[in-house]
């Protein structure tokens, strides 16, 4: 996989602090050309976003949101029992802490990893949660996508291309947690393994309210 690209692309920096490029390594060697394009349009999406409302953020720790907010789908940083999402929040978390950062700043990278695929929850949180939420969104639904300019689209996907993205993101989503289908329970990768799996039956919250072992 090439590591060769622009440092600026649709006027944003791509940080290149010591982190940032060993965040970036670290995404470069356990994930894949897919993943590494989509969290770099990520990082890119949400900070247009940030940029156009007026957002104070952090770039360095935007950026090493989006780079993780994946790896937990990776072999290297998946569990046998835990969200996709949590293991690459835990993932992001351990190699933040390596670097001497305040606990105050692990805790808001890992809410951002962790809640990205929370939609109703994430845009309220701190900027760098709701930044990253917002440039998934953009990518994988196209969430916004009319407040993008085609310019700034242009710009991005051909520095780092989609690739075929829609008809590989649901297989790659599935592919990191068909494992462990029992995490989806309650949140929206559920719908990856309905789209995946043929007769498959979600556990269901009305179901566990009537048969809970509560005598009444």
């Amino acid at each position: 996989m090439s590591t060769k690209f622009q440092k600026v692309v649709a006027g944003v920096k791509i940080p290149d602090s010591t982190i940032a490029k060993q965040a970036t390594e670290l995404l470069l060697e356990h994930g894949t050309e897919f993943l590494f394009n989509h969290s770099l349009r990520t990082f890119l999406f949400a900070s247009l976003n940030g940029q156009r409302d007026e957002v104070r953020y952090d770039p360095e720790l935007l950026y090493v949101s989006s780079v993780f907010h994946d790896l937990g789908l990776t072999p290297h940083y998946s569990s046998p029992d835990k969200r996709f999402e949590v293991d690459g929040a835990n993932a992001a978390r351990s190699f933040l802490a390596s670097h001497g950062l305040a606990p105050q700043t692990l805790q808001l990278v890992w809410d951002a990893i962790a809640l990205h695929t929370t939609p109703g929850i994430a845009e309220h949180k701190e900027a760098e949660v709701a930044l990253l939420n917002y440039g998934v969104a953009l990518d994988v639904v196209g969430r916004g996508y009319g407040q993008l300019s085609e310019k700034d689209r242009q710009d991005i996907v051909s520095q780092f291309p989609r690739t075929g993205f829609k008809k590989q993101i649901i297989p790659t989503f599935f592919e990191g947690f068909k494992h462990k289908t029992d995490t989806t329970y309650g949140n929206i990768n559920a719908d990856i393994c309905a789209f995946m799996i043929p007769n498959f039956e979600r556990k269901d919250f009305c179901d566990s309210i009537l048969h809970s072992p509560w005598n009444e």
